[in-house]
C-alpha cells in the first residue's frame, strides 16, 4: 500500500511537471510573437497556435491528472448548508451522473479522435490526433476521480 502511494504521488508531480512545461511552452510562445510582432515588425503565426494548443492541453491535463477535488471552484451554497447523509447521496448521484455521461460518450469520443488523424494543425502540422487526444485522457479521469468521489460517499468517507 505504501508502495502504491509512493508511486501515485511520483506520478502526479511528473503530472505537474507536464503542465508546468506546457505552461514554460505558452509563455515563451507568447513572449516570442509580442518580440516579433512590435519590435522586429515581423510576426510569426506558428507562436499564436503552439500559444493556443498549449493552453487547451494545459487546462485538460490539468483538471484530469493535477487538480484535486478540493481545489475545484464549486458553487456550494445549497449542498454545505444539506446535512451528512444528503451530502453524500449528492455526491453518489453527481458522481454516478458524471461517470455514466462520459462512460457512455467515450467510445464516440475515441472514434472522434481517432477519425481527426487525416487533418493537421494549420502552422506546425501536428496530426489532430494527437492534438486532441487530450481530451481522451480527462474523459478517462473524470470517470475514475467521480466513481471514487461516489464510492466514497457510498462508504461514508467525506471529502
Amino acid at each position: 500500500m505504501i508502495a502504491a502511494c509512493r508511486l501515485f504521488g511520483w506520478t502526479r508531480r511528473r503530472a505537474e511537471n507536464v503542465l508546468s512545461l506546457l505552461l514554460v511552452v505558452m509563455f515563451a510562445a507568447f513572449i516570442l510573437q509580442i518580440f516579433t510582432r512590435y519590435v522586429l515588425n515581423a510576426p510569426l503565426s506558428w507562436t499564436a497556435e503552439l500559444s493556443t494548443l498549449a493552453w487547451v492541453w494545459g487546462v485538460l491535463w490539468g483538471a484530469a491528472l493535477v487538480l484535486r477535488d478540493d481545489e475545484e471552484i464549486r458553487f456550494d451554497i445549497l449542498y454545505g448548508a444539506l446535512p451528512s447523509l444528503p451530502r453524500r447521496m449528492c455526491d453518489v448521484i453527481t458522481g454516478l451522473a458524471v461517470v455514466a455521461v462520459f462512460g457512455w460518450s467515450l467510445p464516440a469520443m475515441a472514434d472522434y479522435v481517432t477519425f481527426m488523424k487525416v487533418e493537421r494543425s494549420a502552422y506546425l502540422g501536428i496530426r489532430f490526433d494527437i492534438l486532441y487526444s487530450v481530451w481522451l485522457i480527462f474523459a478517462v479521469a473524470m470517470i475514475i476521480r467521480h466513481a471514487a468521489i461516489a464510492w466514497r460517499a457510498l462508504a461514508g468517507r467525506t471529502r
